[in-house]
């Protein structure tokens, strides 16, 4: 096991993976047999090789023995993991740009516009809840621990002493890992799904965020970092929904919300306050050596008449030393912002940028450049970036849920409001907007009760924590201008005249209301209430787009080209409105929603649609996968960056705008061969129970993933599609190893094409195609067709298993061909053989599950003693193959 140092340090980045993996999983196999499970650890080792007779392994196994193993896998992915997570780490120190797209060096070259870009640049995440992470905080935390003793042990600097320790450590984490139980026990709440997030903003994101704005400032020709002001705005946003979200989860409430906003706020003001302390601790320089300005003395004088204990006492520990008692001070007002103290604290983050910038202005005046434009800048940029909210929170909430609000409430109008639909209705509701309601008009029942707690909570959220902190208001199935108005509606009933900075965001989810987003939006700026809000907010408007639905809809490929045509359209559109837009993709992390390298998805966007922003969703293991670590954070940041810099190019902008025309007949073509296949599919009698016999789909909400429920109704038999959400719809079909809607309707769409040549040419000269014939590509990879076929006889419709499986032989040899290659990934090496290196144990995983689905779709059913059952060894097997897989939600 151990090996000579000199070897591992010398050792190429494939060597070193290779050696992470092969030390990790050395110590879970020592610990296995350490604890008398040699023979899990030996039938791990032999399901790895044994091919088809896997199935009369598993087979042999009791229920006992198939936990054990189900559970020694989910450790095993979870260590390999890891390993790749910090290949990646080294891949972007080594060389400070990713695999698959640009980074700061190849866009080094801004242009003479550089700053004017930077300015209006915007990347805002935005954190969600969405059900798709598997993996308990207890995992995550023992994960952390191992990377911390695994960096020992591969520092140079140590010596056998310390690396034999770090092994040791490594292989007692190990153990307590495998012995940790991997499902929940309890499903979270809300504010357990916000404290769970907290971990990346306090360990990544808050230290990552200066260094992407370094690596930008290094980009820009001509400045002298760290010696002149800065030239690169805070220009990072990032956003939450958990704790928000309402759509389907009726655990989420005023009272949630609020406690979200305050756990947020902590969790900054805290970070802040320690940043603070420890900068202003550095800030030495005397008064006679760096004089204070003017503006600093009088802000000094100030504070020592209103906060005379507090500054008297900084004062004494820092005598002659003015830039470090007003810092010192600032750190004392965070703190007394945190605990509601009004005299002392701060009322909006504003107020403690200006302090920032006074003692940053101050010290450069006084001719210590360096003090002014150092450490201090990264705190200024993280005041900027978080102030004191951390991420702006936003709500939302299905366009149902107010449109039976609204009956309630309207039926108290003395004058007939007009029919749901009709143009009486939509002109009540905007004069109700504008003028308020009749004072009478009160909610009769308690969800009506709390549609306007939301909005007077979002009002009170501002006062306190400012005006960012929770405005945005999400309308899911926004399918007329009388939904987005009843927003604006109810929200004057709830506050009146109070303060509330309200922005309604419409969602357009299926391919129906994709198709009819122009005419919506047109209808809606007719509006005076809208017109009034638009002057309001400088005619910015900011439209949400859906990957998950029009997917589950239409079909990926259908759902992909639609996109693209509604994104040109809104463009159009904001143009001929006079609007400035923001396009907010609602992207998920798996490959049937949206999901794949965000950065190359940037450069196929619609001409005109990003203008230097870019909004998007990142959920489940995406957050993790992305943001756990500081390296990784920074380098999916500054791709974001570069390739939403890079896409508004004039190079960029005229080679995508050509290949959209050019190849305008293919992509109708593939639309809608590709939208037939897959309606004849999902539309087949009985489709969605044999989705749900096949897989675990109805064990799901047993895991546990998360405080929403996991389905729309509790049908047994005559499912409709419209049950499922588009989650864990997804989840199931990628534990069925069919990862179907990635890719199913694709081969279709190309056989209707019919011409190699064009589909060649049309992957390489248009972005768009290109990500379409990836992201198929990669879910196939992923994909077992044999295993596939056997999940699938579980449902008893030989007719739907055939037509799955023409149809993915029939995507498989296409996209090769259009390709080029022989076989799935031939151009993509290392993620082959990041597949190649989990594709046995998944399979494993995979043999066990088929035996504890047929144990238990079985009409008897089976349990069994010893505290396990078949039960509990699907919903292992599940969690496994959800963190050996990725991408699954």
């Amino acid at each position: 096991m151990e090996q000579d140092d000199t070897a591992r340090w010398g050792a190429s980045l494939d060597d070193l993976l290779q050696a992470d993996v092969a030390l990790l999983t050395g110590l879970h196999r020592d610990s296995l047999v350490e604890r008398g499970a040699a023979r899990i650890a030996g039938l791990m080792a032999s399901l790895g090789d044994a091919g088809d007779a896997a199935t009369d392994i598993v087979g042999q196994l009791d229920v006992a023995d198939a936990a054990a193993l189900a559970q020694a896998l989910t450790v095993h992915f979870h260590l390999v993991n890891l390993a790749e997570e910090r290949h990646q780490s080294r891949l972007h120190r080594r060389r400070q740009d990713g695999d698959d797209g640009p980074g700061w060096p190849a866009a080094s070259g801004l242009g003479a516009d550089a700053l004017e870009r930077l300015e209006r640049l915007r990347i805002h995440p935005v954190l969600t809840a969405h059900p798709t992470e598997a993996r308990r905080r207890a995992v995550t935390a023992s994960l952390s621990r191992i990377a911390e003793h695994l960096d020992a042990y591969d520092d140079p600097r140590n010596g056998a002493l310390q690396r034999g320790f770090a092994r040791r450590r490594m292989l007692e984490e190990i153990d307590i890992l495998g012995r940790t139980a991997q499902l929940r026990r309890t499903a979270p709440a809300p504010t357990d799904e916000v404290r769970t997030v907290m971990g990346v903003f306090d360990q990544t994101l808050f230290r990552a965020v200066p260094a992407v704005y370094r690596a930008v400032e290094a980009a820009v020709p001509g400045t002298d970092a760290g010696r002149q002001p800065s030239p690169v705005p805070a220009f990072l946003r990032f956003g939450s929904w958990i704790g928000g979200d309402r759509d389907g989860n009726p655990f989420v409430t005023a009272e949630v919300t609020r406690e979200a906003v305050a756990i947020q706020a902590e969790h900054v003001l805290r970070a802040l306050g320690v940043a603070t302390e420890r900068i202003a601790r550095t800030l030495t320089m005397s008064e006679q050596t760096t004089p204070p300005s003017a503006a600093l003395r009088d802000a000094l004088a100030l504070a020592a008449v209103t906060a005379p204990d507090t500054v008297a006492a900084i004062v004494r520990s820092s005598p002659g030393e003015p830039h470090r008692q007003h810092l010192l001070f600032a750190a004392a007002r965070l703190g007394a912002t945190l605990r509601g103290s009004l005299d002392l604290g701060y009322r909006e983050p504003a107020e403690f940028v200006h302090d920032l910038r006074l003692v940053q202005d101050s010290l450069a005046a006084a001719g210590d450049a360096r003090a002014a434009h150092g450490e201090l800048q990264h705190l200024l940029w993280q005041a900027e970036t978080f102030g004191f909210h951390l991420a702006e929170l936003e709500v939302r909430q299905h366009s149902a849920v107010h449109a039976a609000a609204l009956e309630e409430l309207l039926d108290q109008l003395d004058d007939d409001p007009g029919a749901p639909g009709s143009p009486e209705r939509l002109a009540v509701l905007d004069r109700l907007a504008v003028h308020g309601w009749p004072e009478q008009v009160r909610p009769l029942t308690e969800a009506t009760g709390e549609v306007l707690d939301t909005f007077r909570l979002m009002g009170w959220l501002q006062q306190r924590w400012g005006r960012r902190c929770c405005g945005r208001y999400v309308v899911s199935f926004s399918q007329s201008a009388e939904h987005l108005v009843a927003v604006r509606a109810l929200a004057r009933l709830a506050v009146g005249e109070r303060p509330l900075n309200l922005d309604v965001v419409p969602l357009f989810e299926t391919g129906a209301d994709l198709r009819a987003a122009g005419t919506t939006l047109s209808a809606w700026m007719d509006l005076a209430s809208t017109r009034a809000w638009l002057e309001e907010r400088d005619r910015q408007v900011e439209v949400m787009v859906g990957y998950s639905d029009s997917a589950k809809d239409i079909g990926p490929a259908a759902a992909t080209l639609t996109l693209y045509r509604t994104q040109a359209e809104l463009v159009r559109w904001a143009g001929r409105a006079g609007v400035k837009l923001t396009i907010f993709h609602g992207r998920g992390g798996s490959l049937g929603r949206g999901g794949g390298p965000l950065h190359r998805a940037v450069l196929a966007q619609p001409p005109g649609s990003l203008n230097e922003r870019l909004k998007v969703t990142e959920q489940g293991e995406v957050i993790f996968a992305r943001y756990a670590d500081v390296t990784l954070a920074q380098a999916h940041l500054e791709r974001l960056a570069s390739a939403v810099l890079v896409a508004g190019t004039p190079q960029v902008t005229r080679h995508n705008t050509a290949a959209e025309h050019r190849f305008a007949g293919l992509a109708a073509t593939v639309e809608q061969a590709s939208r037939e296949a897959w309606l004849a599919l999902v539309r087949t009698p009985g489709f969605p129970d044999v989705l749900a016999a096949s897989s675990p789909l109805e064990e799901l909400g047993q895991l546990r993933l998360g405080s929403r429920p996991a389905r729309r109704s509790g049908a047994a038999t005559g499912r409709d599609l419209s049950d499922f959400r588009a989650i864990p719809w997804v989840f199931a079909w990628s534990q069925v190893r069919a990862n179907l809607p990635g890719w199913f309707g694709l081969g279709s769409g190309l056989a209707a094409v019919g011409d190699v040549d064009e589909l060649r040419a049309a992957y390489r000269d248009w972005p768009l195609f290109a990500s379409l014939v990836d992201i198929a590509e990669m879910s196939l990879a992923k994909a077992n067709p044999r295993l596939a076929a056997r999940f699938l006889a579980l449902g008893g419709r030989p007719d739907v298993t055939d037509r799955v499986l023409e149809e993915y032989e029939r995507t498989r040899r296409l996209v090769l061909e259009t390709l080029g290659q022989s076989d799935l990934l031939e151009g993509k090496p290392e993620l082959r053989h990041r597949l190649a290196l989990r594709a046995p144990s998944i399979d494993a995983l995979s043999h066990i599950q088929l035996r504890a689905l047929r144990v238990l779709r079985s009409p008897e059913g089976s349990t069994a003693g010893d505290g396990h059952d078949w039960s509990e060894v699907l919903l292992l097997t599940v969690n496994g193959a959800a963190a050996g897989l990725q991408n699954t939600g």
